[in-house]
């Protein structure tokens, strides 16, 4: 009767198959052979440290993912998982998976929220995809109201999902395009404190390099125009009628995108426009205050 393999001899052999392929060793390897056991990476972790054995059962299939893997398939599909700020979200084809820098996107959202002094403050998260930010804010600000709006079909399935088992019952998912929000939202134009954003934002031209992004995160998510800026602009148009006066708005964006961003918001009567730096030092996110009303005289 063979021997059972060790879990170490397994996390080398995948990790040999992902170097193979361009992929950096170590997270993804034991975070597949994590999904396959049932465990944590952690557990993954010290069973091999410890010369554990597994099955060979789980062996051919953490290797048959790890083939996956290598054919640059994104972790996120093959574990259908992905963490955002303390939780895990569902994602596969048809869903952006949210990335870490959004986390910090969020982050901004969540202080202002905070900083509201009404009992029950409202926020709105247009293009939520999976639904991550729009759920980090339901559960880190429980007093919230949270509405939010997405576009894709495929996309809100996965947004429904993740928010009826992760919202607690406070998110209001709707499906419908950006662009139609003062319709969408008409019970509450003019009462959203923080408007929020992760728009598709990538100019038509520049493809992504990464196969991961390039050929399995959703287009409709990912480029913006010509100069990625298209949606931004129909939020800025639109946003400030959809906030209450001095609410907020924070959008997440390119690294090369802050400067034409606050131009554009200020030329659009947005006030203190200002970009912040993600923990990388690139430029991730910009925020305004809303226009100021006008009043008829």
């Amino acid at each position: 009767m063979n021997a059972q393999p060790e879990v170490a001899q397994v996390l080398r052999q995948i990790e040999a198959m992902l170097a193979e392929a361009g992929i950096a060793p170590g997270a993804d390897a034991e975070l597949l052979l994590a999904h396959v056991l049932g465990e944590s990476r952690g557990r993954v972790q010290a069973r091999a440290i410890m010369r554990d054995t597994m099955t060979a059962a789980d062996r051919d299939a953490a290797v048959a993912l790890a083939e996956e893997r290598a054919r640059r398939v994104p972790l996120q599909h093959l574990t259908g998982k992905a963490p955002f700020r303390g939780f895990e979200l569902e994602v596969g084809p048809g869903v952006f998976v949210p990335r870490p820098e959004t986390e910090g996107v969020t982050q901004f959202a969540i202080d202002a929220l905070l900083a509201v002094p009404t009992p029950s403050p409202v926020a709105v998260d247009l293009c939520t995809g999976s639904g991550a930010i729009a759920i980090a804010l339901a559960r880190e600000v429980r007093s919230a109201e949270v509405w939010a709006i997405e576009k894709s079909t495929e996309a809100h399935a996965w947004a429904r999902r993740n928010v009826d088992r992760l919202g607690e019952g406070r998110v209001r998912l709707l499906l419908g395009d950006a662009a139609d929000a003062l319709e969408i939202l008409a019970p509450i134009v003019g009462g959203v404190h923080v408007l929020v954003s992760n728009p598709p934002y990538v100019p038509a031209g520049m493809v992504p390099n990464d196969p991961e992004v390039r050929d399995h995160d959703p287009s409709l998510a990912l480029y913006g125009g010509a100069d990625g800026l298209d949606l931004i602009r129909v939020i800025s148009r639109i946003g400030g009628t959809l906030l209450a006066p001095g609410g907020l708005l924070v959008l997440e964006h390119a690294e090369s995108q802050g400067r034409a961003i606050r131009q554009l918001l200020t030329r659009d009567g947005w006030r203190a426009a200002a970009t912040h730096q993600d923990l990388t030092l690139r430029d991730r996110t910009t925020t305004a205050v809303s226009p100021e009303r006008r009043v008829d005289s």
